[in-house]
């Protein structure tokens, strides 16, 4: 390393050969020098609480057969011997064994209990570890379901609009069971409520007061009406502003809004974590207490998410006149093909590593839909969550056998 260190360009073989000579040279007589002083002397002022750090400093001082030495110099009111050792130890060493104060504590006894209290906190530590461990793998978990769904929203391409359907409905079967109870009247039905809520998630000023008055209305009359008019308002905007144009659009606002909501509730999952541990207090086992509350915050963003997502598409505006819409789409196109030329995948993600494997000799789907067996439900676990269910039920698998339960 030195001889690189100060070689330069400009210098001659000559001139290189006769530095590497004067550095070896150095190097050898400074090794002889302090090989006759003893070698490296290694002097620990305590013991580390793992064997292993104080193992590598033994090791620094005979490296290679070189001679050397290493002296630890410990005292009973180190945290090690304090925390871990026995409490009657100082009196052990002085009533039993004699030990008086400033001699060298070298009795075979301590040597056991120092190896015995390394043993204790490296038992910690490890449980400490492994407890942490357990804890990643709720949000491990929860990170897979959302880069997948990322992974599909971003390879889509006709079935973009059925996300965006998929998350119109939800939203809208919602709004309608929270204001529409089932089995209550029309007149006790909330709605006021409801007329704002469609126009604050769907951007539509709906007649809901004079539908509620019908004689023959139902829920599920409503809930149509509402659909069937969001679909219409939907269509118009894609009419206007084409179908790529806004499939593009609306695939940049999903993946910013899920950005966006999985960094918030990564924090939100942090800050939990942070105080989860004063549940111990109550007699409640931590761990249990996290499952549950970072399944209910995960089901609140994906409810928000949902949300924004409807409401964003149905807010937006497009007014673009035939010729500005067509340069768009002929510099989007070129700038595509010349990003799709340029991209490549840098990195595997280790969350899917064991399935990204297959993907030399077939796409993910195709991949997946080989490895699950009607007949036995432990081999669909891999099924893409809105793909149909390998039972056959005609469901989609995540509202089927893939449906997350609170005790997952």
């Amino acid at each position: 390393m030195m001889i690189d260190h100060e070689t330069t360009e400009g210098m001659s073989d000559v001139e290189k050969q006769h530095l590497t000579n004067r550095i070896r040279s150095e190097v050898e007589r400074d090794h002889a020098i302090v090989k006759a002083a003893g070698g490296l002397c290694v002097i620990g002022t305590e013991r580390h609480e793992s064997r292993r750090i104080d193992n590598q400093l033994r090791g620094r001082s005979g490296r290679q057969g070189d001679p050397g030495l290493s002296v630890f110099f410990l005292s009973v009111e180190d945290d090690l011997m304090r925390i871990f050792a026995s409490d009657k130890m100082e009196g052990l060493l002085k009533s039993q064994i004699g030990l008086k104060d400033g001699e060298a504590l070298t009795h075979p006894w301590l040597s056991k209990a120092l190896e015995r209290a390394q043993g204790r906190v490296e038992q910690q530590n490890f449980e400490i570890r492994k407890n942490l461990l357990k804890f990643d793998n709720v949000m491990n978990d929860q990170r897979k379901v959302v880069y997948e769904q990322r992974r599909e929203i971003m390879e889509a391409d006709d079935d973009l609009d059925m996300y965006i359907n998929e998350m119109r409905e939800d939203i809208i079967n919602d709004i309608v069971y929270r204001t529409c109870p089932a089995g209550a009247y029309a007149e006790q039905w909330d709605a006021e409520t409801l007329h704002r809520e469609c126009i604050r998630l769907l951007n539509l000023d709906l007649p809901i007061a004079q539908w509620v008055k019908e004689d023959d209305i139902d829920e599920g009359m409503l809930r149509e009406r509402i659909e069937k008019k969001a679909k219409e308002v939907l269509e118009s905007k894609i009419a206007i502003a084409g179908t790529e144009t806004f499939r593009r659009m609306s695939k940049n606002f999903l993946l910013q809004l899920l950005d966006g909501h999985w960094k918030e509730h990564l924090l939100n999952l942090d800050h939990l974590r942070q105080g989860i541990n004063l549940r111990a207090f109550g007699q409640r086992d931590p761990l249990n207490e996290y499952k549950a509350e970072a399944f209910g915050l995960f089901e609140t963003m994906m409810h928000t998410l949902r949300e924004a997502v409807t409401q964003t598409i149905s807010y937006v505006e497009i007014n673009l006149s035939p010729e500005v819409l067509a340069a768009m789409q002929k510099q989007q196109q070129l700038q595509a093909e010349l990003q799709q030329k340029k991209l490549r995948e840098t990195r595997s993600d280790p969350a899917f590593a064991a399935e990204q494997e297959p993907k030399k000799e077939g796409s993910v789907a195709q991949f997946r839909k080989t490895q699950f067996d009607q007949n036995d439900p432990g081999s669909w676990a891999d099924t893409p969550r809105n793909s149909p269910c390998p039972c056959g039920s005609g469901k989609k698998y995540k509202h089927c056998h893939g449906a997350v339960s609170g005790t997952a």
